[in-house]
């Protein structure tokens, strides 16, 4: 029975996925504590990310040889998905009465932004 089992996985196509992580280096502003920019991140995945599959983590450095530099991990399930949600945020920037203005100034007042990169995890 096992190797009925064996064979029948191993002949069986095997999904394949790749999530797409959003990585953002940034450093806290002046003023700015981890609190309250973990707070802005709270309320960008509860009340914008969640809805476009968009979440997520901010990793502070407990050993580096940059400790003053955070990272910012968005993770969505595929880089199209990571595109409809990117398209959405930067269509909602223009509007200065949206949900997205308001989230972009808080981190803006919060945060200076160093770089940006995307990677695939499979």
């Amino acid at each position: 029975m096992k190797r009925l089992i064996l064979t029948a996985l191993l002949i069986c196509p095997v999904a394949v996925w790749a999530d797409h992580i959003d990585v953002i280096e940034a450093e806290l502003n002046e003023g700015c504590s981890a609190g309250k920019y973990l707070a802005i991140v709270k309320d960008f995945n509860d009340d914008w990310g969640k809805d476009l599959g968009y979440q997520t983590e901010i990793f502070f450095p407990v050993q580096s040889n940059n400790m003053t530099s955070f990272y910012w991990l968005g993770r969505s399930e595929s880089a199209a998905a990571f595109g409809a949600a990117f398209d959405k945020w930067t269509s909602d920037l223009t509007d200065p009465n949206s949900l997205a203005s308001s989230l972009m100034a808080r981190f803006a007042e919060c945060s200076t932004t160093l770089g940006r990169r995307g990677y695939m995890a499979y």
